[in-house]
């Protein structure tokens, strides 16, 4: 199969996951998939991002050999929504390497506390952020600032999504005390 071809068919749920199915549990098929979203131009990496998610969600250990050429990828300028979504959104699903912390964290904290993000992104960041805090405790006290900061602007979605990471932090907050003392 012609990724590139089949990516510029149509956008569809049902194409995304045709190509989802088509990569499976393949390697060789994933890097290819990786490859044509890396390779552009926008249309083909907005497309090929969202077959790409469902395969990291189904697959999570498939993306990390690609793990830091996305990251590399996402901190271009000018990246299409969409795929700061789809990719922001498959990091929910894998066991982000302890190296790639800094980066990821870098670029979660960037698309929450922008004023023009979408929600969806600014949603999964938190997310992702979450996982991360479970290893990194010094970066919940800026998490917690800066969901609370925007809570009252929040759009139900993010507030949602802004009450179960709160609630994380808190617990997180005890287990942290309970073991120091």
């Amino acid at each position: 199969m012609d990724l590139k071809k089949e990516v510029l068919k149509e956008h569809s749920k049902a194409q995304a996951h045709k190509l989802a199915d088509y990569v499976g549990d393949s390697a060789s098929r994933f890097k290819a998939l990786v490859e044509v979203y890396l390779a552009g131009p926008y249309r083909i990496t907005q497309r090929a991002a969202w077959p790409l998610s469902i395969c990291a969600e189904k697959y999570p250990d498939l993306i990390l050999p690609h793990l830091k050429k996305l990251l590399d990828f996402l901190s271009k300028p000018g990246i299409h929504d969409s795929v700061k979504r789809n990719t922001i959104r498959l990091l929910q699903f894998i066991a982000i390497p302890k190296r790639n912390y800094g980066q990821v964290t870098a670029i979660c904290f960037e698309y929450l506390q922008s004023k023009n993000e979408p929600i969806a992104v600014k949603v999964f960041s938190m997310t992702v952020l979450s996982k991360i805090m479970k290893d990194e405790p010094d970066l919940r006290n800026e998490l917690k600032l800066i969901i609370e900061d925007q809570m009252p602007y929040g759009s139900a979605g993010f507030i949602s999504r802004g009450k179960k990471v709160l609630k994380q932090i808190d617990q997180l907050s005890k287990i942290t005390i309970t073991k120091s003392v």
